[in-house]
C-alpha cells in the first residue's frame, strides 16, 4: 500500500480509478486501503464501492479525484455465482479545460471491474454498463480491468467502445500489455469521442499482478 501511494504522489493524476479495493475487514487488516491511499497520496475526494461483502472481505471499484464529485453512482452488476460480484463506481466532475471558455464540461468518470472467468458474463456486464451510460449524456471516461483484450472472442472493450461512443489508445497495439504475466492488454481507458489522448503510457512499477496506466487526456478543439 505504501508502494502504490508513493507512485500515486510521484505521478500527481488528477483522477485515479482503483479496482479490487479493498475496505475496512479481515482479509484487508481491518482498514480502508482507499482512504489509506487517498490521505497518503493528498486526496481530498474519494469514493469506494463495495461489490462483493461477507464476513472476511468487502472487495470493490474505487476513485480518487482532485476535483469534488457532483454526482456519484454505485452500481452492482447482476451476480454469477461462482465468482464474485463485480461492478463499477462512477464520479461526475465538472472539468475546465485550459483554454477552454465557456462553463465547465461536465464529465462521468468511472472505474470499472469485469469478470474474469467467462465471456457470456463480461458480456452481460458491458451491456448493462451500457445501457446505464447511455442515459446520461455527458462527456465520459471509463477506466479499468476488463478481463478482456480487444483480439478477444467477446470483444467487450470494442462493444462498449462502438457502442456508446468511445474509444482507445492505438487498440491494435501488441506492446501495451497490462497483465504481468502473459502481458495481455486486459486493462483500458476508455474515452469519448469529443475527447483524445494527449499522452498514453504503461507503467512499469511492480504494485500488483496488473501494470498501472496513465493517460493525459483533452478536449479534442482545445488541449
Amino acid at each position: 500500500m505504501q508502494d502504490i501511494a508513493v507512485v500515486l504522489k510521484r505521478e500527481d493524476a488528477d483522477i485515479v480509478a482503483l479496482q479490487e479495493a479493498d475496505g475496512a475487514s479481515l482479509w484487508s487488516g481491518g482498514f480502508d486501503h482507499v482512504a489509506m491511499l487517498a490521505k497518503e497520496a493528498g486526496y481530498l475526494n474519494y469514493v469506494r464501492t463495495s461489490h462483493a461483502v461477507s464476513m472476511l472481505f468487502s472487495y470493490g471499484t474505487a476513485l480518487l479525484s482532485r476535483k469534488p464529485f457532483l454526482d456519484v453512482v454505485h452500481h452492482t452488476f447482476k451476480p454469477s455465482p461462482p465468482t464474485i460480484n463485480k461492478g463499477f463506481t462512477l464520479g461526475q466532475i465538472a472539468w475546465q479545460p485550459e483554454g477552454r471558455q465557456g462553463s465547465p464540461m461536465l464529465v462521468d468518470v468511472a472505474s470499472v471491474h469485469l469478470d474474469f472467468s467467462r465471456k457470456s458474463v463480461r458480456e452481460y456486464q458491458i451491456r448493462e454498463m451500457g445501457k446505464l451510460l447511455s442515459g446520461r449524456n455527458h462527456s465520459a471516461i471509463i477506466l479499468g480491468d476488463f478481463n478482456s483484450d480487444w483480439f478477444a472472442e467477446e470483444q467487450v472493450v470494442q462493444t462498449l467502445a462502438a457502442s456508446n461512443g468511445l474509444h482507445v489508445f492505438m487498440p491494435e497495439a501488441r506492446d501495451l500489455g497490462t497483465y504481468r504475466s502473459s502481458d495481455r492488454r486486459l486493462d483500458w481507458i476508455l474515452i469519448s469521442n469529443d475527447l483524445e489522448f494527449v499522452s498514453h503510457e504503461v507503467l512499469t512499477d511492480v504494485l500488483s499482478d496488473h501494470n498501472a496506466i496513465i493517460a493525459t487526456i483533452g478536449v479534442k478543439e482545445s488541449r
